[in-house]
């Protein structure tokens, strides 16, 4: 299943603009932001229902050269039901070709239990999984 998803738009406000209007209608509203600071150099927000983000719009818009791969700006994250899965998850990843970014371990700028996983995959989307499960 997937968790959630995002984009890297070319003016983060603007895109708030839009998307705080755009997805009103439908009961989706910003319900997190994390700051650079926090999340070592990305300003992220999360749009979603209840308190759980699934949609996110990131200032991470690096060249694709600096990330060493044809860049999408799409980010991709799937639920894992174990901490173990995210760990198989990243192994199975780099084995096959993936590129590190963002080895597994406790995220806890998202929230206090979130274990993640980050890669870059062959076309450059970023691909995560995630488990919302405290140990």
């Amino acid at each position: 299943m997937i968790d959630h998803m995002g984009i890297s738009p070319a003016d983060i406000e603007s895109a708030r603009r839009f998307y705080d209007a755009a997805l009103a209608p439908l009961g989706i509203a910003k319900v997190m932001e994390v700051m650079p600071e926090q999340t070592g150099g990305y300003h992220g927000i999360g749009y979603g229902t209840g308190r759980k983000p699934f949609f996110w719009l990131s200032s991470d818009r690096r060249p694709a050269a600096e990330c060493g791969s044809r860049a999408t700006g799409i980010h991709i994250a799937f639920t894992a039901e174990s901490r173990a899965a995210v760990d198989a998850f990243y192994a199975a990843a780099m084995a096959q070709g993936g590129r590190d970014n963002g080895a597994p371990g406790v995220r806890p700028h998202y929230h206090p239990a979130y274990y993640g996983a980050f890669v870059i995959d062959p076309d450059g989307v970023n691909v995560e999984a995630v488990c919302h499960k405290p140990e």
